[in-house]
């Protein structure tokens, strides 16, 4: 006898898309990748065994069970004490109850202050302890650190170290600096592709090198 699944009338869906774009133009984009990619690498080659973190980009965060109709998708999000994995969505209930501590926003012309002003107030009610927004067109670093019950502004002139994940932030005249903690620098898709590039260069020429020694060392009956 096969028996029949059935849902609930009552069962409560979440959504795991807004039907938003993850980005508004190509600048926008790479910066979200950019900062994701680095974070999610880095921790995953640095972190303590026993500590978990989770890095995500794009996903729908619903903080409240029963609530479906509360919900945001951070452009970056990191999640201390939960373990990397693929998710649908980031069901709080179901992550021991803990709200991504560091959350990042990179502006885009189609974002409104309305918005904007929407999701401050949701990181600062869903316990959000860093939150980040950059304005690459104006290049300005907006940062709110959690201060008691609620998320204060800072003013960030030419620098700022996250205390959470202990990254730097630096502004030049140009754009946003970011380095990791051991002080190397945040790379895009394009500037690792050119280091590996000059790397196997680096090690075809000492390659050559090598073999035009040991050439050398051969004619003269010495065997290398």
């Amino acid at each position: 006898m096969v028996s029949q699944l059935t849902i609930s009338s009552t069962e409560i869906i979440y959504p795991e898309s807004d039907g938003q774009p993850m980005a508004s133009n190509t600048i926008h984009f790479i910066w979200i990748v950019t900062i994701k990619e680095n974070l999610d690498w880095f921790f995953s080659q640095h972190q303590n065994s026993d500590l978990k973190i989770f890095v995500a980009g794009d996903l729908l965060w619903y903080p409240v069970q029963g609530r479906n109709d509360l919900s945001t998708a951070p452009d970056v999000m990191v999640a201390i004490g939960r373990p990397r994995g693929h998710r649908g969505s980031y069901k709080q209930w179901l992550e021991d109850n803990i709200p991504p501590q560091v959350v990042f926003e990179i502006l885009s012309p189609s974002n409104t202050q309305e918005e904007m002003d929407k999701k401050l107030l949701f990181y600062d009610r869903y316990g959000v302890e860093e939150y980040y927004i950059y304005d690459y067109e104006a290049n300005r670093l907006l940062v709110w650190l959690r201060q008691g019950d609620s998320l204060a502004p800072l003013v960030i002139v030419r620098g700022w170290q996250s205390p959470r994940l202990g990254i730097q932030f630096e502004i030049n005249n140009e754009t946003l600096k970011m380095f990791h903690a051991d002080g190397n620098p945040f790379l895009n898709y394009a500037e690792i592709q050119d280091l590996l590039a000059k790397e196997r260069q680096r090690a075809e020429s000492e390659k050559q090198r090598a073999d035009r020694l040991a050439a050398k060392l051969r004619e003269l009956g010495i065997e290398p």
